[in-house]
């Protein structure tokens, strides 16, 4: 795999992890809530199931964009002030570079509640922006125990297989990415690659 390549597939996989709540956010997750749905969908459960099945049969992709972003709101507010804080303080740190802090602060969020998926998923995109894709693999396969919907999760997951040369793997990660979200272009695009890459490799 190019450098390039490379680095548009992590561009992908980051690009998946949008922003932590803010911390007025964070405080009021009754208020979260209510920001999110206007149906009588009112827990999370529910609002994710419908906006799941709005992302599989959306044809257009910026409306789609608008609704995986909606779903990212929903899986990044914990409903724990101190945990959101947490998030929030790891994605600063890792802007900053400041790796070591980030995973402080991502190690914690996980000890204090294990079943949130989004503390795994920042993690497992730390430990990927670190090279460390053993360690990413782990926290990926746990974020798909928790929420095997979650295409962020998966898109990390096609990168490193691709990066270790598993190529029929990676087709299979991305295949299960466009049945969640099929309209996602960048994805698209690595699939296609990918099976061109593999008839070549059968000719």
């Amino acid at each position: 795999m190019t450098a390039m390549r490379f680095f548009m597939l992590s561009a992908l996989c980051l690009s998946l992890v949008a922003p932590a709540p803010s911390a007025a956010l964070a405080q009021s997750a009754d208020k979260a809530s209510l920001d999110t749905s206007s149906s009588a969908f009112t827990t999370q459960a529910e609002r994710l199931n419908k906006l799941f099945g709005e992302l599989k049969r959306e044809a257009d992709p910026d409306a789609a964009t608008g609704i995986a972003n909606q779903i990212r709101r929903e899986w990044q507010d914990s409903g724990s002030a101190s945990i959101n804080l947490l998030i929030q303080w790891a994605d600063k740190a890792m802007t900053e570079d400041k790796n070591a802090a980030a995973l402080d602060f991502l190690d914690e969020a996980i000890r204090l509640r294990p079943d949130y998926v989004e503390g795994w998923n920042r993690r497992a995109t730390l430990h990927f922006k670190m090279g460390n894709y053993r360690k990413s693999m782990s926290d990926i396969n746990q974020v798909l125990k928790i929420e095997p919907r979650h295409f962020g999760a998966l898109a990390g997951m096609a990168a490193i297989l691709s990066q270790s040369g598993r190529d029929e793997l990676a087709m299979k990660a991305w295949e299960r990415f466009l049945d969640i979200y099929p309209t996602e272009r960048q994805a698209q695009k690595e699939m296609g690659d990918l099976a061109e890459k593999l008839t070549g490799q059968r000719t």
